[in-house]
């Protein structure tokens, strides 16, 4: 190794994408290391030795990012690039900072999003410390989004993706404008099927290995009865309320519902009904017709500007309300330090309080919020 040598760690996850992140910086001179997130508290170390006993071995049937196997990709691809690969144990820090909000807002009638939360403060916090603690310049992800320097303005500035299907930009609106310096995403000059045929290139060994929208903690996907076993006392059943105000139904508890979500009722409705508003006060969950879903705008707060602001004056910009959604032209306009007015120029569809709007200029992420309310 040289003195001038930029040392780098890849956040990797056994999947795919990590490993070819790591390919990539390693072909491009980088001093490369591997670190994995474990979110088992059965404990572990940042040595590369196996974390888990036998009775543990993913009798759960978590997503492979964060179960055994998902280590043991992650290890076998950082043998196949003779990297060293470490393993660091943030069950805990998962518990404190994503699963608590995830099952307080889900109790109090928001949608949340725990992957933007686990970029804010496990990835893009934690692992980042623990790469500079291991002398790392960088830290290094296989999210496809683009960061780039400006020169003229002397700002880092987070872009989409060249590949408009798997752009992850929506993802990682919360991280500080502080961190940019130090992150690396090599894939965001990609395409999947690019970065599928560089794995084969590289001969990595999960180069066929599927993707996992699943989210890491929740068994088996469904995130109801995981719910319902961490806060199933405060779950209790209520109220269905037609918007003109009748009560046709029973609702099974506030957290098993989310705004837009179809309901299949009885009742001789000739269309179908949507869940149109949660009241967690009142215990009750309003239903309507598909038109009743839109809103002109929302409400939004717990904001991160990337660009170094808060913005004091109203702006044009690209909004976009779920990850899977499209962006749509919008206003911004400020009401405070903490929270802003978004008015789209066309109604949108489930508008979800909990769930995060990321503000755009093009192809450039200003930042973000999380939905506070809609404004119909």
């Amino acid at each position: 190794m040289t003195n001038n040598k930029k040392r780098v760690m890849v956040a990797m996850s056994g999947g795919v994408d990590s490993a070819v992140a790591a390919a990539l910086l390693q072909k491009d001179g980088y001093e490369v290391i591997g670190g994995t997130m474990c979110f088992s508290t059965a404990g572990g170390s940042a040595s590369g030795g196996s974390l888990f006993d036998e009775e543990a071995a993913d009798n759960r049937k978590r997503p492979s990012c964060c179960g055994i196997s998902g280590i043991e990709d992650a290890r076998k691809t950082a043998n196949t690039l003779g990297i060293k690969h470490y393993v660091f144990s943030f069950g805990t820090v998962l518990e404190d900072k994503v699963i608590k909000n995830f099952c307080s807002e889900y109790l109090a009638g928001r949608t949340p999003n725990p992957c933007v939360k686990c970029n804010q403060f496990l990835k893009f916090n934690l692992l980042l410390r623990k790469a500079r603690e291991l002398s790392c310049d960088y830290l290094a992800t296989g999210h496809y989004v683009k960061l780039c320097y400006n020169r003229l303005k002397h700002k880092y500035l987070l872009k989409k993706a060249k590949d408009s299907q798997k752009d992850q930009s929506y993802f990682l609106y919360a991280i500080k404008k502080e961190v940019l310096p130090y992150l690396i995403f090599p894939l965001g000059k990609y395409t999947k099927e690019e970065v599928r045929r560089l794995a084969r290139n590289f001969n990595l060994p999960v180069s066929d290995k599927p993707g996992s929208q699943e989210i890491c903690f929740i068994p088996n996907d469904d995130y109801r009865s995981f719910i319902s076993g961490r806060i199933g006392k405060e779950i209790v059943p209520g109220a269905l309320i037609h918007i003109d105000g009748r009560v046709i139904g029973k609702h099974q508890g506030i957290p098993f519902y989310t705004i837009g979500q179809r309901r299949a009722l009885g009742g001789g409705y000739a269309a179908p009904l949507y869940v149109v508003k949660i009241d967690a006060k009142k215990n009750v969950i309003v239903l309507g017709g598909q038109k009743d879903t839109c809103a002109q705008g929302l409400i939004a707060d717990n904001l991160n500007f990337l660009m170094g602001l808060p913005l004091k004056k109203i702006i044009a910009i690209g909004a976009k309300i779920r990850y899977n959604h499209r962006e749509v032209k919008s206003r911004l306009i400020p009401i405070n330090k903490d929270s802003v007015r978004i008015e789209f120029s066309l109604p949108q569809r489930a508008v979800t309080p909990g769930q995060s709007v990321v503000f755009y200029q093009k192809d450039t992420v200003l930042g973000g919020g999380i939905i506070r309310e809609s404004i119909n």
